[in-house]
């Protein structure tokens, strides 16, 4: 039995194979092209980086991308960035938003799969298996790129009598621009995006009525 098992431990490294058990005690194989149901992300980096002046000067939209995808530690450092917990005392977050409601979310569009950025754990939580790029704009690099974020606000978390509108678009831009100088930074291309088909990215992604999408911003190496 011992040697049965040591040789499926082999043939799973050789084929690039990992056997798990969810939390219903059903087996989940994973691989290089499989999506995983939850991605633990490193601890981001807070600290270093190009100086604010040098980024604000050097920032810029880009719609040239490589197909390079970003490590976990990359993404990791992104999503803090763009609205992760700089208080973990408070929740409070990277990017402000009214009333403190914290009513947007960040879904990862990815060629392995879409994810939802969970900023108290620190991870990614999975959406769909499918690659979703097709979905997530129009234009032909969305779909060569390596990231494509997607802002989604939830309409349910504001006060009664908010203009839930033009309050998401004031959370999308702070978080697009917390992007932006991440980029900047760490020598990524981005650009912030309205062309997407939002009704039918809305479906794929299982958003409920009151979860509705913002902005895409798309991510990755240059060309």
């Amino acid at each position: 039995m011992k040697k049965f098992i040591v040789i499926i431990i082999l043939i799973s490294a050789i084929v690039g194979f990992a056997v798990f058990l969810n939390s219903n005690g059903k087996e989940i194989i994973y691989s290089e092209n499989t999506a995983k149901e939850k991605i633990k992300l490193p601890e981001p980096n807070t600290t270093g980086g190009m100086p604010l002046m040098d980024a604000l000067k050097n920032r810029k939209s880009s719609r040239k991308f490589s197909n390079k995808e970003l490590s976990e530690q990359m993404l990791s450092d992104l999503l803090w960035a763009a609205f992760g917990i700089n208080r973990p005392e408070t929740g409070m977050r990277t990017a402000p938003t009214a009333n403190n409601t914290q009513a947007m979310d960040i879904y990862v569009i990815m060629k392995n799969g879409s994810y939802i950025y969970n900023a108290k754990e620190n991870s990614l939580d999975l959406i769909s298996e499918e690659d979703l790029r097709e979905y997530a704009g129009t234009q032909d690099f969305v779909k060569v790129a390596p990231v494509n974020l997607i802002y989604v606000s939830d309409y349910s978390r504001f006060k009664e009598g908010s203009n839930k509108e033009l309050y998401s678009g004031a959370h999308a831009g702070f978080i697009g621009q917390n992007v932006y100088l991440f980029c900047t930074s760490a020598g990524l291309n981005t650009v912030i995006r309205a062309w997407l088909d939002k009704e039918e990215l809305k479906k794929k992604l299982k958003l409920k009525e009151e979860q509705h999408i913002v902005l895409g911003q798309t991510v990755g190496f240059p060309e």
